[in-house]
């Protein structure tokens, strides 16, 4: 996919996502202990051959960009292509991706390659999508978007996009999972297409003055574009609320999730620090986690997430939680079903419980 320019739009929904994008965009919140949410998709494009990638971004950018660096880990630290991050500049992202594209035209237009992928970094999988780029070619398609045929719609996905799909695998219209149907076919919100109508597409949403979104002007134009679907078969999750985090972390604790993910023949990378190993105590009783380095358990730790120098204190008793790095849990401290952002202190005797469905979230920083 040489010939293919790389995309990551950053316009995602963050309303739901509650203290855990106070201080970030979404794309760099922690994910499975040592990675962050936008290394999936960085990842999954530079596997793939893209060898030049954009990545839009919103306000609160800081940490995104001390976590990519130059792109080094994705080999995206080259003189040609490489890695360039936009900002959007006065508008509000959540509102606006049109004038973040048409501020920075230059980068596409220059990038002179014949396709454009455009992904979100919310959808965390691992795809190939030289396969996307075949089937796109093959099927004449002017876009061709991603999808997944799910059974949990009900539960998970809600307001992610539902594609209705005819017998030729053409988009015919695009709704939204409010929650009531088990089947769905959900949008990944991933598209392939010529990077000439990308181009065309970004200035007849600012002639016409009416489309905020590049999806907005596909799903208003379904009838004039063919617009094709290409369904993908393996794990996918979409963070785009507190508890669909919660979820995507605590699947990576399944084995055979862990596996698709991480140890696929295409890896996922991230940035890596030199820390020394995880320090378990004899008093330590550690149970289907995922311990960061520089670690240090007297406790005992059970279906959890650690970042990296995560203090778990004599006595203590931690199950279902996700601990980012830098924090201290204090000594017969009991926590269920919690999230515990970047530098939480918790007391010892401390007892924090939350639920399955409403799991506690510890703001940035904060002593409990």
């Amino acid at each position: 996919m040489k010939n293919c320019l790389g995309i990551i739009n950053l316009d995602e929904n963050q309303s739901r996502m509650g203290e855990l994008v106070r201080y970030r965009t979404l794309a760099s919140a922690p994910l499975s202990a040592r990675y962050r949410i936008i290394d999936f998709i960085l990842s999954n494009m530079t596997n793939s051959g893209i060898e030049g990638i954009g990545i839009f971004t919103t306000n609160k950018s800081k940490s995104l960009i001390d976590h990519i660096t130059n792109g080094r880990p994705w080999d995206l630290h080259r003189k040609k292509d490489g890695l360039r991050v936009f900002n959007f500049g006065d508008f509000e992202p959540v509102n606006d991706d049109i004038h973040n594209f048409i501020e920075n035209i230059e980068f596409i237009k220059q990038s002179r390659k014949e396709y454009v992928l455009i992904s979100p970094a919310y959808m965390i999988c691992n795809i190939n999508f030289n396969d996307v780029l075949r089937y796109h070619t093959k099927s004449n398609n002017d876009i061709t978007t991603i999808f997944k045929n799910v059974n949990n719609a009900n539960k998970n996905f809600l307001e992610c996009e539902v594609l209705n799909i005819d017998e030729y695998n053409r988009v015919v219209s695009i709704g939204e999972n409010i929650g009531i149907e088990k089947q769905a076919k959900i949008n990944m919100e991933m598209y392939i297409m010529k990077t000439e109508l990308f181009i065309d597409i970004i200035y007849k949403c600012i002639n016409s003055g009416v489309y905020k979104k590049i999806r907005e002007f596909i799903s208003d134009n379904l009838s004039k574009l063919k617009v094709g679907a290409y369904e993908y078969e393996g794990y996918l999750s979409c963070i785009n609320s507190i508890k669909s985090y919660f979820d995507a972390n605590l699947d990576i604790l399944n084995p055979s999730i862990n596996r698709e993910i991480f140890y696929n023949e295409k890896p996922i990378y991230t940035r890596s620090q030199d820390e020394p190993p995880a320090n378990y105590t004899e008093m330590s009783i550690v149970t289907n986690s995922i311990v960061a380095n520089g670690s240090y358990i007297e406790g005992e730790v059970e279906n959890c997430i650690l970042g990296r120098r995560v203090i778990i204190g004599r006595g203590a008793k931690v199950k279902n939680c996700i601990i980012m790095q830098d924090s201290i849990i204090g000594e017969n401290v009991i926590m269920n079903n919690v999230i515990a952002d970047r530098g939480t202190i918790v007391p010892e005797e401390k007892v924090i419980m939350g639920t399955d469905n409403y799991p506690v979230t510890i703001q940035r920083r904060r002593s409990v």
